[in-house]
């Protein structure tokens, strides 16, 4: 299935969430928990050493060096280089009848981590991450005992290396695995599969393919289609395919297709929220003195101001038809079919038509984002091409069609147009997980 929403992460977007991710993790592994150490050991002309060593204390865990790669087709790789750490704690040791106890003091140098990340999607369209592989290894341990006896731990010092060495290797890739499946997971399921834009409508949001990780980027494909809340039905077109233009200097790119924009004039029209209703003009005219509120009077053969003096009018304009947009290098376009219905209000509150006059109108659109929301507003152009049928008055020539037609771009520039740019203005939501705000936005069309 093709997307109709694409989220391009390059490797600087990347970059950028692997240096908030590699602080997080620093301080996980800061706060380590290494267990107690206890076990025998003989050393010639002394005899058998029982030590125990306990209270480990992490104090500090540097991840200084640290990168984020893709892996084609497999996924992330971060590899961390030259981390340090710092770990105190005591002793106790017994020879024979002697008993001793002091503290000590351990650097772990050169640790090299590698954690390899799997991207996927789960049966709700979220995206998920998981370990897949995570391998630690530290190249030296210096260990200083005091005390006493401290002389005589530094006698075998190797041994309680190792140790550490193992204890510390294994906690560190426990703790990774623990904490991409308990902080970065859940984080990526703040990205919202379905969002609400108001009372009609919303826009799915869902994976409709696990992540795809190329040489220069991370590509998520969405479904991007917005639906009914009321009744969700098929869209009847598909989504074709979405190609993005090669670049890769942002950190993040998002691709929105035809069928995108589409299928909210699909599902606002489906919903009957494309239907206008004006009833704030009377059917007189100012030939006469009369108080209607329209720049020019209405066609003669009408007759409208005799057969319905001093009523208020109330006009319908009504999309025929969703709204079909096209994308090209110039920006957005469509050419709506708006169907104005025509009622004169008797006093017993029926309606009475008038007439109907069908049109079509080339609209452009100005789309930008304002804080995580796509903005618009419509530059409507005059409505022309239309056909005019006159109910219960004789038929109107095509000069009386053309005063219609005038009085008709009267309301759609300083009525409907500015309602729909309002609630255009609102926007619709981007899908961005929490704490993402954009900056230094661009916003470019192709075709």
């Amino acid at each position: 299935t093709n997307p109709g929403f694409v989220v391009r992460i390059t490797q600087a977007g990347l970059d950028y969430a692997h240096q908030q991710g590699i602080a997080v993790l620093e301080k996980e592994l800061a706060q380590l928990k290494l267990p107690d150490i206890s076990g025998d050991f003989r050393i010639r002309h002394v005899g058998k050493v029982r030590y125990e060593i306990s209270r480990l204390d992490l104090r500090s865990f540097h991840l200084p060096y640290s990168r984020i790669s893709l892996v084609p087709n497999v996924g992330l790789q971060v590899s961390i280089s030259n981390a340090f750490a710092e770990v105190d704690g005591n002793w106790r040791v017994k020879i024979h009848f002697i008993r001793d106890h002091g503290s000590f003091d351990l650097k772990v140098e050169n640790i090299y981590i590698k954690i390899n990340l799997k991207l996927g999607s789960d049966a709700s369209g979220k995206p998920t991450i998981d370990t897949s592989d995570c391998s630690t290894r530290i190249s030296k341990v210096r260990v200083h005992f005091s005390g006493k006896f401290g002389w005589l731990y530094n006698l075998f010092h190797s041994a309680i290396e190792s140790r550490f060495r193992k204890i510390l290797e294994s906690k560190v890739c426990e703790n990774v695995v623990s904490s991409v499946r308990s902080e970065l997971q859940p984080y990526l399921q703040t990205l919202p599969v379905t969002a609400r834009i108001d009372a009609v409508a919303g826009i799915d949001y869902s994976l409709v393919a696990p992540p795809t990780t190329t040489a220069q980027s991370l590509d998520v494909d969405l479904k991007g289609e917005f639906f009914s809340l009321a009744h969700r039905s098929a869209v009847p077109f598909p989504p074709l395919a979405l190609a993005f233009p090669p670049d890769h200097d942002r950190m993040v790119y998002f691709g929105a297709s035809s069928y995108f924009f589409n299928t909210a004039g699909f599902a606002y029209h489906g919903a009957g929220a494309l239907v206008f209703e004006i009833t704030d003009s009377l059917v007189v005219s100012p030939r006469n003195g009369g108080l209607c509120r329209c720049p020019y009077p209405l066609p003669a053969p009408l007759q409208l101001e005799k057969m319905y003096p001093d009523m208020l009018m109330k006009l319908r304009l009504s999309a025929s038809s969703a709204p079909f947009l096209n994308i090209g290098p110039g920006g957005l376009s469509l050419k709506p079919v708006v169907d104005i219905q025509a009622y004169a209000i008797l006093p017993n509150s029926s309606l009475a038509p008038l007439f109907l006059l069908s049109l079509v109108s080339n609209v452009s659109a100005v789309i930008d984002v304002k804080s995580g929301h796509i903005v618009g507003s419509l530059k409507v152009g005059r409505y022309g091409g239309g056909a005019a049928k006159a109910l219960f008055c004789p038929p109107l020539s095509a000069p009386q069609v053309r005063t219609l037609q005038s009085i008709m771009n009267i309301f759609a520039s300083s009525i409907l147009l500015p309602h729909l740019n309002a609630r255009l203005d609102q926007g619709f939501p981007l899908p961005l997980p929490d704490r993402i705000q954009l900056s230094n936005i661009l916003v470019r069309f192709h075709q």
